[in-house]
């Protein structure tokens, strides 16, 4: 009696993993293709600040960003780790990091993720400190 309730117990969690997992899907936000302009405010450990205006076609973040030769890093199990912006490659051993945002509000999404819409702002700032 006590596997069998473990099984079924086992079973109904595989089924709501399942049906969050279908609701992420389902949910997650896409990208268009076509025309856009957006702006890109790149933040430097010292402040200074430099605003890139691109022009592009891709649907999500890091294409657009890759194609102005702005972001490099590694690839991960949740896309790519961001380690060098506009050249500045984040020192990991002084917890450095760079930090994206759009409109000032922290990015929920990854750069292989975010979707981008004509007109958006976005920015990286590079911050120390976990």
């Amino acid at each position: 009696m006590k596997n069998r309730k473990w099984v079924l117990g086992f079973a109904a969690l595989v089924v709501i993993a399942g049906l969050l997992y279908g609701a992420y899907v389902i949910l997650m936000p896409e990208g268009k293709t076509g025309a856009k302009q957006i702006t890109f405010t790149v933040t430097q450990a010292d402040g200074q600040t430099q605003t890139f205006a691109i022009s592009t076609d891709q649907a999500y973040l890091r294409k657009a960003l890759e194609a102005q030769g702005l972001i490099a890093g590694e690839e991960s199990d949740y896309g790519m780790y961001v380690k060098t912006v506009d050249g500045t490659t984040a020192d990991e051993s002084n917890q450095e990091w760079w930090c994206f945002t759009q409109n000032g509000e922290t990015l929920m999404t990854g750069v292989d993720t975010t979707p981008i819409a004509d007109g958006d702002c976005f920015e990286a700032a590079l911050t120390t400190g976990y």
